[in-house]
């Protein structure tokens, strides 16, 4: 096996200006026989050119055999060969190979940095620190100032201790991540729209501290990697956890608070006292619906790299749901038409209802009971009629069952983050 300082060199040269020192560092990586070459070489097809990128190809498959066209197909070669290991001065190249895009990715990576997941399969997502600006303490109005709002409109709906807002999501789209406090409660909503997920998370955690987010830049397997303003540190966004930096190894995981996707005409029909979120957000960005990510949406591609299970139903929108002992997720399709669906989760009994003509689907504890549709906003089963909240299910004798806190997301975030099975 070579040795690493051979390897450290060599990858810290394909960072030199001189094309004729790179072109050098290629091939001694790929002469080397040491696998910790692979990692850097990986990164280093981002940034380079078409000549150097077909000596990179060539260099990654002398190394291990394999044989691939892209940047895009290696970093997911990467993500399934966790054997093969960069070489021990990574994380520091790595956070140099970032620095020279923007310097304050130095506050996220650095030499010797704790971290829980593979640091060579973070890549840049191709904005600066901050470049999606979140929205803190955001403005607000009535339902009644949304004119700007078109009934079919998707928003992210969150009511808390009674106190009902919309999130519309062609605002999301810009920003991301919201700091907010309604009802007396501090959470963000952390919207990836790699993933299609918008999360509410708690921002209180156990041992009493209180969290704020915004969004770093750099992305894992197609997820954005949201930091804490507190200790800088990388979260999951899709997971609630904090995966590099001084919180790598604390074991936090934020509180999923409920939140529900729907149509503003359908939000605003169940809420008629709700706030929404302004339009006037203090930056300048077009809030046409589809402006941002329209092509995205509508497209079946991925547009960074994700070692997914079938291709062909990757971006397929499902809903998931975290309970005691388990996880589970549900096509949106199950919801058309409008349905209800009696199962279970883990140790928990649920009951979803949804309809994917709007995006909507919500999930209660059902404690044993089946129910089935009973007009519009209620249930029936066999004790009675239960009547449809956001925070719980309402029924006879002043009793209750929990609303749980799912979301929806593609397909493929919730496979390759939690490893689950969609129905």
């Amino acid at each position: 096996m070579a040795e690493v300082d051979t390897v450290t060199l060599a990858a810290t040269q394909l960072l030199d200006r001189d094309p004729g020192i790179r072109a050098n560092a290629i091939f001694r990586l790929g002469a080397s026989g040491d696998t910790g070459a692979v990692a850097p070489l990986v990164q280093f097809l981002f940034w380079a050119g078409e000549r150097e990128q077909r000596s990179v190809f060539g260099a990654l498959a002398a190394l291990t055999g394999a044989q691939r066209e892209s940047w895009f197909d290696w970093q997911v070669w990467q993500q399934q060969h966790p054997e093969i290991a960069p070489f021990a001065g990574y994380s520091g190249w790595l956070a140099e190979v970032f620095a020279r895009v923007d310097p304050l990715f130095r506050r996220f990576v650095s030499s010797s940095v704790a971290h829980t997941i593979r640091l060579e399969e973070i890549v840049w997502g191709g904005v600066k620190v901050d470049a999606i600006p979140a929205l803190d303490r955001p403005r607000t109005t009535g339902a009644g100032a949304a004119g700007w709002l078109d009934p079919d409109d998707r928003v992210f709906g969150v009511e808390i201790n009674g106190h009902a807002r919309a999130y519309p999501q062609r605002i999301a789209d810009w920003h991301e991540m919201v700091n907010d406090t309604l009802g007396g409660v501090a959470f963000s909503l952390a919207y990836c729209t790699l993933c299609g997920a918008a999360i509410a998370f708690a921002g209180a955690v156990r041992d009493g501290r209180t969290f704020t987010f915004g969004s770093s830049g750099l992305l894992y397997r197609s997820n954005k990697l949201m930091y804490d303003r507190q200790t800088d540190s990388l979260w999951n966004q899709f997971s609630g956890t904090p995966v590099v930096g001084a919180l790598a190894n604390s074991r936090i995981v934020l509180d999923v608070l409920p939140i529900v996707t729907t149509t503003w005409a359908e939000w605003r029909r169940r809420h008629p006292d709700t706030t929404v979120l302004s339009n006037r957000t203090g930056f300048r960005r077009d809030y046409t619906r589809g402006a941002a990510y329209g092509g995205y949406f509508a497209s079946p591609s991925l547009l960074f790299p994700a070692d997914v299970r079938d291709p062909a139903l990757q971006k397929e929108v499902v809903f998931g749901l975290r309970a005691a002992g388990g996880i589970k997720t549900w096509p949106l399709a199950r919801f058309a038409p409008a349905t209800v669906l009696n199962d279970r989760v883990g140790l928990v009994d649920v009951v979803l209802i949804g309809n994917a003509a709007t995006g909507t689907v919500r999930a209660y504890e059902s404690r044993g009971r089946s129910f089935a549709a009973s007009g519009t906003d209620a249930l029936r089963a066999a004790d009675g009629v239960w009547r449809i909240t956001e925070a719980a299910l309402l029924g006879p004798d002043a009793r209750s069952l929990p609303r749980l806190p799912g979301h929806v997301g593609y397909r493929f975030a919730w496979e390759g983050y939690f490893g689950v099975n969609t129905e």
